[in-house]
């Protein structure tokens, strides 16, 4: 079994709004200061990329999505393997949105927890912003 994967959590939330609303949002690159002003303080075309400014300086990402499968990837320009993978799911009247995001094993717990809480905190604004 290989030694090199990397460790996934994935976090839900589900949303009293249609799935074309949230997918509308989660969508935009635009939009991520809005819900994640952690991880975009600001954000900017470049080329077929986007970069976003935060406290670690700027990084280059790509955001790939599909409507018709209802999935918005934002990844590392570099490393397009690595990043988060989302989707949109119907749930009844409304919608789920599921959040995977991935670690290397040798990052801390306490690092990979941290992370998570925050990852959380944006579920919820997405969840206000669309209600």
């Amino acid at each position: 079994m290989p030694t090199n994967l990397l460790i996934a959590h994935t976090r839900s939330i589900a949303i009293a709004a249609p799935p074309e609303k949230v997918f509308e949002l989660v969508s935009d690159p635009n939009a991520l200061p809005r819900w994640a002003p952690g991880f975009a303080r600001t954000i900017r075309r470049d080329g077929e990329h986007w970069v976003v400014e935060n406290d670690q300086g700027e990084a280059r990402i790509i955001v790939r999505s599909s409507a018709d499968q209802g999935t918005v990837d934002i990844l590392n320009a570099e490393n397009p393997s690595q990043g988060a993978f989302t989707r949109v799911l119907p749930n009844g009247e409304g919608s789920e949105y599921q959040f995977t995001t991935q670690f290397p094993p040798e990052v801390p717990e306490e690092a990979v927890s941290a992370q998570l809480l925050v990852i959380e905190e944006e579920l919820r604004t997405i969840r206000d912003l669309c209600e």
